[in-house]
Order: structure tokens, then sequence, then C-alpha cells
């Protein structure tokens, strides 16, 4: 058994993971991707060898994120679902823990900031030295622990739903203190929110799947907003934006992973319409300054660049896209233990190909839901 490099790393754990590290490694129970979430165990491998393993009882995490690429780890246990732990994974050693007045749903962390979110609160600490800086309370019932917070410094935004019946988002200015914006950002409750790497533009699902939006930070314009679809409602399990930007993936709990670009028009090359089918295309278009809104939106609503096929559905996921030998790819970590590696082709989108499937053959990894 061995490793094939792909710059990219997958944990196989108890939550749905992705990261974007240096090798998948067929060695060991996991596998590696940048952030942790999908893990059997705490462990972390280089090159196959496991260098560290943090927790003996696999099924007692429900909770890890790693600071970035550092020694850094955050973990909340089964066991004890109110207290966060923190560690230094090559040392092996804790550096502190905190508990909480109920259960820990989210953790997440940058260089600055460490937040931890309950069901109606947040807390906001120092990454330094793990004070508690502010805490929002009374926060609308957000019972799955949607949170999304930058990992830029300049840019060090945090967002959570401000509603448990619409989809509005709360933007808070983790560096001073405040609050920056609400967005009202969709008609029903958020499902999904990510930033992107400089923490400027913020992306936004619903719980109905259909469509998504793409705001200005701290600003809240409507940048972009595309549709994944109008058959039906689905849940959306990931959104993620490629590193410069460029690109937005959203998975779901159906077979289809949609990519979107993030190009205004005016960076789009201007070409006549040469084809009947073009001029009623350019017709349609100006006739919908005369259409309801509604109807309006559905024509100006982007629509995937490029897809993927899952070889599966039902199953929770998580995506990222990376440039990986100076090609773009798009990564799915699945909650049954496997990671798909996809070719994404930048000038024409299409269908993505696979490039690369693993699976950890020994392992049956399941989603293990958090207990109070």
């Amino acid at each position: 058994m061995g490793c094939v490099c792909v710059c990219v790393c997958v944990c196989v754990c108890v939550c749905v993971c992705v990261c974007v590290c240096v090798c998948v490694c067929v060695c060991v129970v996991c596998v590696c991707v940048v952030c942790v979430r999908v893990c059997v165990s705490l462990c972390v491998c280089v090159c196959g060898v496991c260098v560290w393993r943090g927790v003996p009882d696999p099924e007692d995490v429900c909770i890890v994120e790693r600071l970035f690429s550092s020694s850094l780890v955050a973990i909340v246990s089964l066991k004890a679902p109110r207290k966060l732990k923190v560690c230094h994974f090559k040392k092996g050693t804790e550096i502190c823990n905190y508990s909480y007045s109920n259960t820990i749903l989210a953790v997440r962390l940058n260089r600055q900031r460490l937040i931890v979110c309950l069901e109606e609160s947040l807390y906001i600490h120092n990454i330094r030295d793990m004070k508690v800086l502010h805490t929002i309370r009374e926060t609308p019932p957000n019972p799955s622990g949607l949170c999304a917070l930058s990992i830029n410094s300049d840019n060090c935004y945090l967002a959570y739903p401000g509603s448990a019946t619409i989809g509005e988002v709360q933007v808070f200015d983790t560096v001073n203190l405040r609050a920056a914006n609400m967005i009202p950002a969709h008609d029903s409750p958020l499902a999904a929110v990510v930033f992107d790497a400089s923490g400027t533009k913020l992306a936004t699902a619903s719980e109905k799947g259909t469509v998504i939006r793409v705001f200005s930070i701290p600003e809240g314009q409507k940048l972009f907003e595309f549709r994944r679809g109008v058959k039906r409602c689905v849940s959306i399990c990931s959104l993620a934006f490629s590193i410069e930007g460029l690109y937005l993936s959203a998975s779901s709990n159906t077979e289809t992973v949609h990519i979107f670009k993030l190009e205004t028009q005016k960076e789009k090359p201007a070409e006549e319409p040469t084809t009947w089918g073009g001029y009623f295309g350019k017709v349609l278009m100006a006739s919908t300054t005369y259409l309801p809104s509604q109807v309006t939106e559905m024509f100006t609503q982007g629509r995937a660049f490029a897809t993927v096929r899952l070889p599966f559905s039902g199953h929770k996921n998580i995506c990222a896209l990376a440039m990986i030998q100076k090609i773009p790819r798009l990564l799915v970590a699945a909650a049954d233990g496997y990671l798909y590696l996809y070719n994404l082709d930048p000038q024409e989108g299409g269908e993505c190909s696979l490039m690369k499937q693993h699976s950890d053959e020994t392992t049956q990894v399941t989603l293990m839901k958090q207990h109070r």
C-alpha cells in the first residue's frame, strides 16, 4: 500500500471535511484534504505515515477543526459536547479547554479568531490567548450551527443566520467587534454560507436549494445569482469558492455538483447573434423588462459553467476547488468514505471527468449526530 501524491488531503472521520494538502494516503484509515471534518480518527499523515493519533476512540469525536497547516486543533467530543479542547497535535498535548452553557454545534477559526457556535449564541475568542472577546447572545435558533468565518485576517468577518424563518444573513466584524451588515439573501431560511479567500464575497443558499447568490462584503450588494435547477428543491450540502475566487461549487443530496463561474457580463466577449436562435434569445432578454420580477429573475440568473455527475445520491458530502498541477480540480469527500477527484476544463466547462477515486475499504464512515 502506498500514497498517491495529488496535493490533496481528506480526513475520513465522523463528520465530513475537505482540505487542500499534499497526498492521498492509502495505508492508514485516513485520507488527507484543507480543513478537517470527515474522520474515523484524528490523525495526521505524511506520505502514508501516521505521525500522530490524538483520539483513541474515533466515535468520541464529533467536531475537529485545524488551524490551516499548523499544529493547532480544536476538538469537541460526543461524551462532552459542551467542552472545547484546543490541542497541539504534534506534541500530543492539550493546550486548554473551555466549557459552554449548551452543546457546541460548530467551531470556526482563522489566524486571529476562534468562533464557537451554540444554538442561540456565538463566542468570539482571541486565538492567541483564547480569551473571550465578545459574545453574541440571543441569536435566532440555529440548530444546525450554520456559520462561516473568513480566513482572511484583514477582512475577518463572521456570517450567521439572522432569522429562523427567512434567509437573512448577519455579518459581524470580529476584529472591531461590531455588526457590519444584515443581508436579506433569500425568502427561505439559510442552508449554507461561505466566504471566499479574500473575505470580500459571501455565497449563500437557502433550504430550497434552487438559487445561489453571491454578495459583496461588507456592503451586501448582490454580485451574482445562479440557478442550480428548477425541477426540484434540494438540500445543499456545501458551497466552496476556488482560491482565486473565480469558481463556486455547490453540492447537494443529489448526484449532481454544479460549478459556477463568477464573471460579469463586461468580462464576457460581446458576440453578435449569427443564428435565428441567437436573435430570438436577444429579443427574449430584451422582453424581460415587461415581465414580472420573478420571471425576469429566472432569465437573468446564471447557469452552471460545469457539472459533476457523482456515482451516488443521498449521501452527505463536502466539496473543495483546488489548483493541482496547475489545473483546476474539484474534490468531493462523501460520508461513505469515498474521495473523488475531478478535472475542470477552465475554457469549456461542461461535464467534468473523474481523475481519481479513493476509498478506505476497511472502514464504513457514518455521519454521527451530536447529542445534547
